[in-house]
């Protein structure tokens, strides 16, 4: 009778796992998470790409996949150990960033309590090194480490990858001072820390929040990052397809993503508690719904031929700065149609320092004084007073013209919903064959997730400054 042959169990694990990082986080998960392991496809589709930039092919990856589908565990935890021991490269420097602290010390603590487990020990003795064994740092033998951070103190070391998991939270997502901050992280101090320029990898892993959030930035930038994008809900339409030849396996409209976990009982309920914004951006990636949100695209109206104005306005949103990622000023002229409709009969928009602010501002009033009196007369221009609309109301006034401050006293979102009943109701007009409508259309669509508004806030201006406050009763009317 044959013997059956001695099998080394051992060895054969440890080549599973050095051939399949997707099989090595199935064999670890167990030993360092208690809950049960539920596998779907998006992990091996995440996992092909991480081995994807341990064999040099991709050394910039963004990945856009929603919440509490093992992102951090993953990228964190799982790809470090795997490049130590299955991958043969104790010496590899892991950086992990996160927008505080405390969840990158997470994830580097179970690390450590996975390479330190008596599973991973039997395959892969490494020596971890006594004086370096720390939460926030720890060293092996073979001068390998693990730095867990937060991204505004990523100084002093160097990595061969740098991971960064969530750059920011959705509850900081729509300030700007966070969103610039975590840009300047991106393009400023992560190029800074790589071991080898050339060949050190970077890693975003995140979900979408915004559209000027780190991911915009990548993504509307040429800066080399290869992009997996796995939304919750298949859109045939928008189909991630990457380099490494790897497509979304999906077929059908609104297949979901991870089944196993969440059902699509789980996600619809989850998408009424989340509302329109939060499921476009953190489910979706996509951080405006479709067909917009606070103002529907099928909303607007348009025209070819102006109806009889009564009068005009013009509306104004200065910009602070003139820097790439700060938004513009715009000019827009706004009628009143004799059917009680408001029309955008012209706009400019771009970036000017205060003189050439100045002379546009002057020439757009000009432009639309100068216009025949079947035009309606023109009343006013009026400027937010704020910031370097301040200024420009009072140099307006030195040249005579009649401008008036608009305080803001509400948010923009709070502004927008005093708009959108207006916009609904077909009362405000755009011209159907100008240059700049697609500016405004996409502005509409994305917001309060759009990188830019500015050509919403006069709109919104002329909204409330001729149809919301047309419509109160005056003081004797009330009485």
């Amino acid at each position: 009778m044959t013997q059956p042959p001695n099998i080394d169990y051992q060895a054969v694990e440890r080549e599973l796992c050095r051939r399949s990082f997707s099989h090595f986080i199935r064999r670890a998960w167990p030993h360092i998470i208690p809950d049960r392991y539920i596998h779907g496809w998006h992990v091996d589709a995440m996992a092909e790409h991480f081995e994807a930039v341990e064999s040099g092919q991709i050394n910039r990856l963004l990945i856009n996949v929603p919440p509490g589908t093992s992102k951090s565990t993953i990228t964190g935890i799982m790809y470090p150990a795997w490049l130590w021991g299955p991958k043969g490269q104790p010496h590899h420097k892991f950086i992990g960033a996160a927008h505080e602290q405390g969840l990158a010390v997470r994830d580097s603590r179970m690390m450590r309590e996975l390479v330190t487990s008596d599973w991973y020990q039997s395959l892969w003795p490494i020596a971890m090194t006594g004086d370096q064994n720390e939460k926030l740092y720890f060293e092996n033998a073979e001068r390998g480490f693990r730095q867990a951070c937060a991204v505004s103190s990523m100084t002093g070391r160097r990595g061969h990858t740098i991971a960064w998991d969530d750059p920011l939270s959705p509850e900081k997502a729509h300030s700007e001072a966070h969103r610039n901050t975590a840009l300047r992280v991106l393009k400023e101090t992560l190029p800074t820390r790589l071991s080898d320029p050339e060949n050190s990898a970077i890693i975003v892993v995140m979900q979408r929040l915004h559209e000027s959030d780190p991911s915009g930035y990548i993504l509307a930038s040429e800066l080399g990052y290869e992009h997996l994008c796995l939304p919750m809900e298949f859109d045939p339409s928008k189909r991630c397809v990457t380099s490494i030849g790897w497509s979304d396996p999906r077929t059908v409209a609104d297949e979901l993503l991870f089944p196993e976990r969440f059902p699509r009982t789980v996600v619809d309920r989850d998408k009424a508690a989340m509302g329109e914004y939060a499921t476009a951006g953190q489910f979706q990636q996509r951080p405006s719904p479709i067909g917009g949100g606070i103002f529907k695209d099928e909303w607007w109206q348009y025209y070819k031929v102006l109806p009889k104005i009564k009068y005009r306005a013009i509306y104004a949103d200065t910009a602070q700065k003139t820097k790439e990622q700060n938004d513009y000023s715009v000019f827009q002229c706004w009628g009143m149609g004799e059917d009680g409709r408001i029309y955008l009969l012209d706009m400019v928009r771009g970036k000017w320092e205060a003189p050439e602010l100045l002379v546009i501002a002057k020439a757009f009033w000009d432009k639309h004084k100068a216009e025949p009196k079947i035009m309606g007369t023109l009343r006013q221009f009026k400027v937010e007073d704020k910031a370097s609309g301040t200024g420009l109301i009072q140099q307006l006034k030195q040249k005579k013209v009649p401008v008036v401050g608009i305080p803001r006293s509400i948010d923009k979102v709070s502004r927008a919903m005093d708009a959108a009943p207006h916009v609904q109701a077909g009362n405000v007009v755009l011209p159907e064959d100008s240059e700049w409508l697609s500016d405004i259309l996409n502005e509409a669509t994305s917001f309060p997730n759009a990188a830019h508004d500015d050509t919403l806030d006069p709109l919104m201006d002329a909204v409330s400054d001729m149809l919301i406050e047309k419509q109160r009763p005056s003081y004797a009317e009330l009485l």
